[in-house]
């Protein structure tokens, strides 16, 4: 681990603390209340089992472990970030936060690069390539976990976050529900889900199929998104072809392929409106809620003066 974290881990099974130690060990820790081991692989810690319907998040990312990163002549990400969670550097700089879904570390970095102390966590193996982008920074600690069996004290982070992910777990509301009782008091919470997309109705006719393919073979055909986009900037056909055909229209060729990918192969996905999420947040106790410009993000503050409501239980 790059700083201390032990202290904040416990068994995502029973909830006992975890043996307490400085650094990770190779042979990984052995719960001492149900038993339950768990170990570090390639240097990621694992508190889930392999397979699972996060699969295709791990052979996305680690196929484009690069691809979202900022570098010297793009911030895409940064902004990002800034418009889906309204946290800028200040907010976040020498905070404890939670990513929540980090996939290979696109938003992770962003934290990591404005100072924040971030604990990184994805369902699937996306965090190998996460590991490998960040793994070497001091204030960014890698872990493979489930929303649902967070290995977490409760009230640990200033900041949890979670951008794109949630919608793609077999129940928003309830993945959602999980996340506030792990805040500070006075901590912040950000999310951002799919709203409502009526000119994508044919992509999710699609999708009955493409989940089922294998993956190589719907990355393969996720290129024909790097042809197509020429096409699609040809007034009114290009958007008729968009309507019968939806792929991603990013000026960037590998983000289109990523993009279109991302769209067609999660096993889960829905889509949610601003009063919907809204509720969420009021249901949970959360105060100051804002509702920031990009659909659909919100944003809101544990109060310091009561208990966060309970999360829903979730059964799958």
């Amino acid at each position: 681990m790059s700083f201390e974290i032990s202290h904040l881990i416990i068994c995502p099974q029973c909830h006992n603390p975890l043996p307490a130690c400085s650094k990770w060990p190779e042979e990984g820790l052995k719960c001492q209340g149900c038993h339950s081991s768990y170990q570090t692989v390639r240097g990621v810690p694992r508190f889930v089992r392999n397979g699972n319907y996060g699969d295709s998040f791990g052979f996305e990312w680690n196929r484009h472990r690069f691809t979202q990163l900022d570098t010297d002549s793009s911030d895409e990400s940064a902004s990002t970030f800034q418009r889906k969670t309204g946290l800028g550097p200040e907010d976040v700089k020498g905070k404890l936060v939670l990513d929540v879904g980090c996939g290979m570390g696109r938003f992770a970095d962003v934290v990591s690069r404005w100072g924040g102390n971030v604990v990184a966590f994805d369902l699937s193996n996306a965090v190998e390539a996460a590991y490998q982008n960040l793994g070497h920074r001091d204030n960014v600690v890698i872990l493979q976990a489930d929303v649902f069996e967070m290995p977490f004290q409760e009230e640990s982070f200033d900041i949890i976050y979670s951008i794109g992910v949630l919608h793609h777990t077999p129940d928003c509301e309830k993945a959602f529900a999980q996340l506030p009782r792990f805040l500070k008091p006075n901590g912040k919470i950000a999310i951002w889900v799919y709203g409502p997309h009526s000119t994508k109705r044919l992509a999710s006719l699609y999708r009955r199929l493409t989940v089922r393919m294998p993956h190589r073979l719907l990355h393969a055909l996720c290129y024909l998104s790097i042809p197509m986009y020429p096409i699609y900037k040809i007034p009114l056909l290009g958007d008729f072809l968009w309507i019968l055909l939806p792929m991603s229209r990013h000026p960037k060729p590998a983000w289109r392929v990523l993009n279109t990918f991302d769209w067609y192969s999660p096993k889960y996905q829905s889509m949610h409106t601003y009063p919907e999420v809204y509720r969420w947040f009021r249901s949970s106790g959360l105060t100051d809620i804002e509702l920031l410009n990009i659909p659909v993000a919100v944003s809101g503050v544990r109060p310091s003066s009561h208990h966060v409501r309970p999360s829903i239980s979730h059964q799958l």
